[in-house]
């Protein structure tokens, strides 16, 4: 993996996958990140890597929807590997305008097959990132292992459960080398602040209402973003090509144990006298569409194969991550007030 392409990797989870790459003796290559900067991808989050790394990381703003613009980059930069972050990935988002997901997670996945396809000579690896969405909705017991079938319930589900059929067809139709990783909630630093973690932090440091979707019992596993970083790298070193790995947190929690925690820990560390107990900022709000009950990752074969485990426990992530924010109230603020776009506008056009 000389030349490794990145899609995505301004937003959330390849943002940090790059800073991760970035930091590893092992890994010597260079990384071609290749992201459209729609409103979630924002390259301020890796502005501090651009001059640190300027011999070793190149950024190119291109969609993975336009096939000759990536065939020019695959082209110039002498691909040999993908690792595929990529993708509309908001569910509300989805249920109020899916055309967008499936452009972006079902076209957009076909053209950079097709790239690797036709420069299979060089291509020594496409791994493809996917989520525990594709299943569907578990009942009180059980877990989502590799063999679980698909049965998605929102259009962003939908979508990612078509890529992920793609990817895999593409192995087995034309041998491509790929793997592909299903993962739970990620949360941690640089995540877009419309997702429940960092939109609870926030909400809750100005005292404004903490929404909650219906009763608050919707079961998640949570996956500290560094650690989906470190799986998905262990993958794509000595996971068998071809094969599916579910990547889990080992932590499932309701949404609403999520969000008292949050509600305790910044009570904690950063109380308000003005604004009181957070807690008292709950609101539940109507359900929404769709709203799949429990997800809970089995990551065995991951564990077995590859000798990995979670670093992190929900006790320890989420204080790194509300702390993160504490500390980062200027990135934040850039992205809600959109002065990130104006930058964006100004380097990039």
């Amino acid at each position: 993996m000389n030349n490794l392409l990145i899609t995505g990797g301004c937003g959330f989870i390849g943002s940090n996958f790059i800073r991760y790459m970035l930091g590893r003796e092992e890994f010597t290559g260079r990384i071609i990140n290749v992201d459209s900067l729609t409103y979630a991808g924002n390259p301020e989050s890796l502005a501090d890597r651009v001059d640190a790394f300027a011999d070793r990381y190149t950024f190119i703003r291109a969609d993975i929807c336009d096939g000759s613009q990536m065939a020019k980059i695959y082209d110039r930069h002498d691909v040999d590997a993908i690792c595929h972050f990529a993708a509309e990935s908001h569910v509300d988002r989805s249920i109020v305008s899916p055309d967008a997901f499936i452009q972006t997670n079902i076209v957009g996945t076909f053209n950079l097959l097709e790239l690797a396809r036709s420069h299979q000579d060089r291509l020594t690896l496409f791994h493809h990132v996917s989520t525990d969405e594709v299943f569907g909705s578990l009942g009180a017991e059980g877990y989502f292992t590799e063999t679980t079938a698909y049965r998605p319930n929102s259009p962003y589900a939908a979508s990612k459960a078509a890529s992920d059929h793609l990817v895999r067809a593409y192995h087995k139709t034309y041998g491509l080398p790929i793997t592909i990783s299903n993962c739970s909630n990620n949360y941690g630093p640089y995540q877009f602040p419309e997702k429940l973690i960092p939109l609870m932090i926030l909400n809750a440091l100005e005292g404004k209402s903490l929404p909650v979707y219906g009763d608050g019992q919707n079961v998640r596993d949570w996956l500290y973003v560094t650690d989906h970083c470190d799986a998905v790298w262990k993958i794509m070193r000595d996971g068998q090509r071809g094969a599916t790995y579910n990547i889990g947190g080992n932590t499932e929690k309701t949404n609403i144990e999520v969000v008292e925690t949050i509600c305790a820990i910044l009570d904690e560390i950063a109380p308000d006298n003005d604004i009181g107990p957070r807690r008292d900022l709950i609101a539940f709000v109507t359900d929404r569409p769709g709203h799949d009950r429990r997800y809970a990752i089995d990551f065995a074969k991951l564990k077995q194969e590859l000798g990995w485990s979670p670093a992190e426990s929900f006790e320890t992530g989420i204080r790194k991550t509300i702390q993160w924010y504490l500390d980062n109230m200027q990135w934040v603020q850039r992205v809600r007030s959109g002065e990130y776009q104006a930058w964006i506008k100004q380097h990039y056009g």
